[in-house]
C-alpha cells in the first residue's frame, strides 16, 4: 500500500472486533469499501494507491477474513454483514458525513443487507456495486461449465462450499482461480496476487459464507437501496454473471446505470483498476463534493 495506514477497530453489534485502516487526508471526502467472499482489505491496494492522494479511503476486512478474528457460527449472516458495515461507518465517519460506499461480490451484498439500516442511510451518499448479485448465486454461476439445471447447481454447491484446504499457490492453483474467477486476457501478475489474497483466506472462514452465499435472497435489500447507485459487471464473470448486474440495475430505486466491462472477470477491482477508481472518482465529486459545497453556501 502507499502510505501507512490509520488502523482502528470497529466493534460490531454482537462484540465481533472488525479490522479497519484509513488511508488519506483526514478532512479529505471518504470513500469506504466493503471486499468480497474469501479476499480481504488487500483487495483494494489499486483504489487506495489511485484515491488516497485526495481523498480518505476507508477499508475493512468482513469477519473471519484478514485481520478480523471469525465470529462464532451464528455470527454468519448478511445481517451481521450490515452489522460490520454499520461499526465500521460509526468508527470512521464522523456523524452525519455523508461518503461513497463500495462494495465487491460479497460486498455489494453487504450494500444490499444494510440499505435500510439507519447508519447506511446516514452516512450513504452514493454506492457502487461491482460484480455482485442479490440471489439466485448458485443458480446462474457458470463456474461448472455445463447446462443450466440442478445439476450444474448442485455441483457448483459442491465446487463452492469445498472443504478441502486451498494450499500453497501454485501455477495449477493459479490458473483454476483465473478460470473460475478472472478474465481470459488478466495478466499474470493480477492473476498471482489474486491467488495471494483468496488462498490467505481461513478454510474455515471459506466454508462457512460459502453457507450463506448459497442460500442468499437480497431482493428485498435492493428496493431498500434508495441512494444513487452504479453497477459495474465484467462480461465474463463466471461467479456473478452479468444476469445478476443487470436485474440490479432494473430493480435499484435510483440506478445511475450499468457498466459491462469487456473481457473482465469476477474481480474486476483487481482486473479493470482504472475503470473502478473512475467511477468511485465520478460519484464522490458528484454526490459528496457538489453536496459539501452546497451545504457551505
Amino acid at each position: 500500500m502507499s502510505t501507512a495506514p490509520r488502523q482502528l477497530t470497529a466493534i460490531s453489534a454482537d462484540g465481533s472486533r472488525v479490522h479497519a485502516e484509513v488511508y488519506g487526508p483526514q478532512d479529505a471526502p471518504a470513500v469506504v469499501l466493503s471486499h468480497g467472499w474469501t479476499c480481504s482489505t488487500e483487495f483494494w491496494r489499486a483504489q487506495i494507491r489511485e484515491l488516497s492522494a485526495d481523498h480518505r479511503v476507508v477499508v475493512y476486512d468482513q469477519r473471519g477474513h484478514g485481520r478480523s478474528p471469525r465470529a462464532a457460527r451464528e455470527g454468519h449472516s448478511t445481517d451481521a454483514l450490515a452489522d460490520d458495515l454499520e461499526a465500521v461507518l460509526a468508527a470512521t465517519l464522523a456523524p452525519g458525513e455523508r461518503a461513497v460506499l463500495g462494495g465487491h461480490s460479497m460486498g455489494g451484498m453487504t450494500m444490499m443487507a444494510a440499505a435500510g439500516r439507519p447508519g447506511f442511510r446516514e452516512h450513504a451518499a452514493a454506492v457502487l456495486l461491482c460484480s455482485t448479485g442479490a440471489s439466485r448465486l448458485l443458480a446462474e454461476s457458470v463456474v461448472v461449465p455445463i447446462r443450466p439445471g440442478r445439476l450444474r447447481t448442485r455441483l457448483t454447491r459442491t465446487v463452492l462450499g469445498a472443504r478441502a484446504p486451498l494450499g500453497p499457490v501454485t501455477a495449477v492453483s493459479k490458473r483454476i482461480l483465473k478460470y473460475a474467477t478472472m478474465g481470459p486476457g488478466s495478466a499474470a501478475d493480477r492473476v498471482a496476487e489474486c491467488a495471494r489474497i483468496v488462498h490467505a483466506c481461513p478454510r474455515a472462514t471459506r466454508v462457512a459464507w460459502s453457507h450463506v452465499l448459497a442460500e442468499l435472497d437480497l431482493e428485498a435489500g435492493v428496493r431498500e437501496l434508495r441512494v444513487p447507485t452504479a453497477v459495474i459487471v465484467g462480461t465474463a464473470d463466471r461467479l456473478t454473471p452479468p444476469v445478476h448486474a443487470r436485474a440490479l440495475a432494473a430493480a435499484l430505486p435510483d440506478s445511475l446505470g450499468l457498466t459491462e466491462l469487456t473481457g473482465v472477470g469476477h474481480m474486476s477491482p483487481v482486473e479493470a483498476p482504472e475503470a473502478v477508481g473512475a467511477r468511485l472518482r465520478e460519484l464522490v465529486d458528484t454526490y459528496v463534493r457538489a453536496e459539501n459545497k452546497e451545504a457551505a453556501v
